[in-house]
């Protein structure tokens, strides 16, 4: 492959103030039909459960097992010169996003990891042929280390949450549940912010009425802090099980546009994000990771805020840690779920 020189100032595009609804529109045509129009369970049982009426986004039947082959076709398609080379930093799940998307159109991908990266995301990255390099004792060192390894190589960095083509992919989310349900109040689980901005933009404007709360890991608090203090709020560890929103060092550029696509900024304890695994399970028969449940793992902490309303949420990964997996054992699926 033929790489780029190395640009700083290409690392990404600034984020707008807001993403364009026309773009985020126009990144469903090179996102692969694998990743769109994804269904909508519900379930009696998990309604009375929950207090609520809960309409679950399912982006967890695809080849990756997470919405982020959304975003990761649009920007390969769109924001990549022809044989331009990339480095990222995943958790597991946007690597996986990336890399095939990479490969479907001849760019070379290499993709750090922590060395505590959950094992099975590591075996699919190499299924999808990336170029693995485990760096780091946690998501954001992997980061640091892809940063230095694309600066030191003249290589394109690409960083989830800071390109605006990611998000526009993630936002076609918000258009395909805007334009096939009613809603008042959705759950977005908020790691570096891509499905956050691009949901956010989509409902800002095809379903302005409705309310919008991202929802952390208690345990990761560097996003909830840096949207409420309007500064880079930076901690000094992410120590959560959901391992896909634990971010501690924020992107500073992506903060204004991220205050803007949401009302309210909520933190869920470990116990409520196991306890929506198992409910997700039980009465959907899905199997989330903790990162896709927290949308109702924040149902579940703030009860009274949801009852009785029609809460939206995105389940937005399926690649559990095989530890948590036996807490699914005995929680086998209930009957009354439907899907649309």
């Amino acid at each position: 492959m033929v790489a780029m020189s190395y640009d700083p100032r290409r690392a990404a595009r600034p984020m707008p103030p807001r993403l364009d609804i026309d773009a985020i529109e126009a990144a469903r045509g090179p996102i692969d039909p694998a990743h769109l129009d994804t269904p909508v369970a519900t379930s009696a049982a998990l309604d009375a459960a929950l207090g609520c009426r809960l309409l679950a986004k399912v982006e967890t039947g695809n080849p990756i097992g997470s919405f982020k082959g959304r975003g990761a076709d649009a920007f390969v398609a769109t924001a990549l010169a022809p044989g331009e080379a990339v480095v990222c930093a995943s958790a597991g799940n946007f690597g996986q996003g990336l890399a095939p998307a990479c490969g479907r159109r001849a760019h070379a991908c290499m993709v750090f990891v922590s060395r505590h990266a959950n094992p099975l995301k590591i075996d699919a990255l190499r299924r999808f042929a990336a170029d693995i390099r485990i760096s780091g004792d946690d998501f954001d060192a992997a980061k640091d280390a892809a940063r230095a390894h694309a600066q030191a190589h003249g290589l394109r960095y690409v960083e989830d949450g800071a390109e605006p083509a990611i998000a526009q992919g993630a936002g076609t989310i918000g258009l395909e549940l805007a334009a096939s349900h009613a809603f008042d109040a959705i759950t977005v689980p908020l790691g570096n912010g891509a499905l956050l901005a691009g949901v956010g933009s989509t409902l800002r404007r095809r379903a302005p009425q409705v309310e919008i709360v991202a929802v952390v890991a208690r345990a990761a608090p560097a996003m909830q802090r840096s949207l409420l203090e309007g500064r880079v709020v930076r901690t000094a560890d992410a120590a959560t099980i959901a391992v896909g929103i634990a971010v501690r060092t924020p992107i500073a550029a992506t903060l204004d546009l991220l205050r803007r696509c949401c009302d309210d900024v909520v933190d869920v304890a470990e116990q409520h994000l196991l306890e929506a695994i198992v409910l997700l399970h039980r009465h959907l028969g899905l199997v989330a990771e903790p990162a896709g449940a927290a949308g109702v793992a924040a149902v579940l902490a703030q009860p009274q805020r949801y009852a009785g309303r029609r809460v939206a949420t995105i389940v937005c990964g399926a690649n559990l840690a095989a530890p948590l997996r036996a807490l699914l054992i005995d929680a086998s699926p209930s009957s009354g779920k439907t899907q649309s």
